[in-house]
Protein backbone atom coordinates (compact mmCIF):
# COMPACT_ATOMS: atom_id res chain seq x y z
CA UNK A 1 0.00 0.00 0.00
CA UNK A 2 1.44 3.84 -0.58
CA UNK A 3 1.55 5.80 1.83
CA UNK A 4 0.23 9.03 2.20
CA UNK A 5 3.31 11.41 2.11
CA UNK A 6 4.41 9.14 -0.85
CA UNK A 7 1.05 10.04 -2.58
CA UNK A 8 1.52 13.65 -2.17
CA UNK A 9 5.35 13.73 -3.33
CA UNK A 10 4.37 11.59 -6.38
CA UNK A 11 1.33 14.11 -6.98
CA UNK A 12 3.75 17.28 -6.36
CA UNK A 13 6.07 16.07 -8.82
CA UNK A 14 3.98 14.14 -11.77
CA UNK A 15 0.08 15.00 -10.88
CA UNK A 16 -1.99 17.80 -11.70
CA UNK A 17 -5.08 19.61 -11.07
CA UNK A 18 -6.89 21.16 -13.90
CA UNK A 19 -10.03 22.02 -15.48
CA UNK A 20 -11.44 21.84 -19.10
CA UNK A 21 -14.42 24.49 -20.05
CA UNK A 22 -16.02 22.80 -22.72
CA UNK A 23 -18.92 25.30 -25.07
CA UNK A 24 -22.55 24.20 -24.59
CA UNK A 25 -23.87 21.64 -26.92
CA UNK A 26 -26.48 23.29 -28.70
CA UNK A 27 -27.27 20.08 -30.27
CA UNK A 28 -28.64 18.95 -26.31
CA UNK A 29 -30.37 22.65 -25.30
CA UNK A 30 -27.57 23.52 -23.18
CA UNK A 31 -26.87 27.36 -22.46
CA UNK A 32 -24.06 27.12 -19.98
CA UNK A 33 -20.44 25.93 -20.49
CA UNK A 34 -19.53 22.69 -18.63
CA UNK A 35 -16.70 22.69 -15.99
CA UNK A 36 -15.06 19.11 -16.19
CA UNK A 37 -12.72 19.17 -13.05
CA UNK A 38 -9.45 16.66 -13.46
CA UNK A 39 -7.02 15.51 -10.79
CA UNK A 40 -4.77 12.86 -12.81
CA UNK A 41 -1.05 11.28 -12.65
CA UNK A 42 0.63 10.69 -15.97
CA UNK A 43 3.57 8.15 -15.83
CA UNK A 44 5.12 6.02 -18.13
CA UNK A 45 3.66 2.82 -18.98
CA UNK A 46 6.60 0.57 -16.93
CA UNK A 47 4.84 2.55 -13.99
CA UNK A 48 1.19 1.08 -14.55
CA UNK A 49 1.82 -0.88 -11.20
CA UNK A 50 1.79 2.31 -9.27
CA UNK A 51 -0.88 4.04 -10.68
CA UNK A 52 -2.88 0.52 -9.85
CA UNK A 53 -2.03 1.22 -6.38
CA UNK A 54 -2.83 4.50 -6.59
CA UNK A 55 -6.66 4.21 -7.25
CA UNK A 56 -6.85 1.04 -4.92
CA UNK A 57 -5.89 3.81 -2.38
CA UNK A 58 -8.33 5.82 -3.39
CA UNK A 59 -11.05 3.26 -4.48
CA UNK A 60 -12.02 5.81 -7.42
CA UNK A 61 -11.22 6.79 -10.70
CA UNK A 62 -9.65 5.36 -13.59
CA UNK A 63 -6.51 4.27 -14.98
CA UNK A 64 -6.30 4.50 -18.99
CA UNK A 65 -3.42 3.72 -21.24
CA UNK A 66 -2.43 7.02 -23.50
CA UNK A 67 -0.33 6.49 -26.62
CA UNK A 68 2.38 9.39 -27.28
CA UNK A 69 4.07 9.55 -30.77
CA UNK A 70 6.00 12.34 -30.16
CA UNK A 71 9.68 11.70 -30.70
CA UNK A 72 11.71 10.84 -27.06
CA UNK A 73 8.68 10.36 -25.63
CA UNK A 74 6.77 6.85 -24.01
CA UNK A 75 3.70 5.69 -23.95
CA UNK A 76 2.48 6.26 -20.50
CA UNK A 77 -1.45 5.34 -18.06
CA UNK A 78 -2.83 7.69 -16.13
CA UNK A 79 -4.48 7.46 -13.37
CA UNK A 80 -7.68 10.06 -13.71
CA UNK A 81 -10.72 11.23 -11.17
CA UNK A 82 -13.20 13.17 -13.17
CA UNK A 83 -16.09 12.35 -11.05
CA UNK A 84 -17.76 15.65 -9.19
CA UNK A 85 -18.72 13.36 -6.29
CA UNK A 86 -15.27 11.29 -6.07
CA UNK A 87 -13.23 14.21 -5.98
CA UNK A 88 -15.29 16.38 -3.23
CA UNK A 89 -15.69 13.34 -1.04
CA UNK A 90 -12.10 11.68 -1.84
CA UNK A 91 -9.90 13.82 -3.44
CA UNK A 92 -10.10 17.03 -1.56
CA UNK A 93 -10.59 15.94 1.97
CA UNK A 94 -7.01 13.94 1.08
CA UNK A 95 -4.70 16.63 0.21
CA UNK A 96 -6.67 19.18 2.66
CA UNK A 97 -5.18 16.82 5.04
CA UNK A 98 -2.06 15.91 3.69
CA UNK A 99 -0.82 19.23 2.05
CA UNK A 100 1.20 19.34 -0.95
CA UNK A 101 4.58 20.40 -0.11
CA UNK A 102 5.84 21.98 -3.81
CA UNK A 103 4.52 24.66 -6.24
CA UNK A 104 1.47 22.62 -7.39
CA UNK A 105 -0.25 23.88 -3.80
CA UNK A 106 -1.38 26.95 -5.96
CA UNK A 107 -2.98 24.85 -8.49
CA UNK A 108 -4.65 23.00 -5.69
CA UNK A 109 -6.04 25.79 -4.30
CA UNK A 110 -7.76 27.25 -7.61
CA UNK A 111 -8.71 23.39 -8.47
CA UNK A 112 -10.45 23.91 -5.13
CA UNK A 113 -12.10 27.21 -6.06
CA UNK A 114 -13.15 25.94 -9.31
CA UNK A 115 -14.64 22.40 -8.22
CA UNK A 116 -16.90 24.50 -4.95
CA UNK A 117 -18.01 27.08 -7.84
CA UNK A 118 -19.47 23.66 -10.18
CA UNK A 119 -21.15 22.24 -7.01
CA UNK A 120 -22.65 25.68 -6.34
CA UNK A 121 -23.83 25.69 -10.16
CA UNK A 122 -22.07 29.34 -10.78
CA UNK A 123 -20.60 28.21 -14.20
CA UNK A 124 -24.40 28.07 -14.94
CA UNK A 125 -24.37 32.41 -14.55
CA UNK A 126 -21.75 34.53 -17.04
CA UNK A 127 -20.49 35.95 -14.01
CA UNK A 128 -20.02 32.92 -12.35
CA UNK A 129 -18.37 31.32 -15.78
CA UNK A 130 -16.18 34.48 -15.84
CA UNK A 131 -14.70 33.82 -12.47
CA UNK A 132 -13.84 30.21 -13.25
CA UNK A 133 -12.32 31.21 -16.25
CA UNK A 134 -10.40 33.34 -14.10
CA UNK A 135 -8.93 30.88 -12.09
CA UNK A 136 -8.37 28.06 -14.34
CA UNK A 137 -6.01 31.17 -16.38
CA UNK A 138 -4.15 31.49 -13.31
CA UNK A 139 -3.59 27.77 -13.33
CA UNK A 140 -0.07 26.37 -14.36
CA UNK A 141 1.22 29.59 -14.74
CA UNK A 142 5.09 29.18 -13.81
CA UNK A 143 6.84 31.03 -11.58
CA UNK A 144 3.03 33.33 -10.77
CA UNK A 145 2.36 33.94 -7.18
Amino acid sequence: MLSKDYIVGLTDGEGSFTAYLRPPRKEHGSKSYRVECHYYLKLREDDLALLKKLKQFFKVGLVSFQRDRRLNHHDCYRYETTNLKDICEVIIPFFDANPLQGNKMRDYRLFKKIVKAVVKKEHRTNEGFLKIKKWKEEMHTFGAR
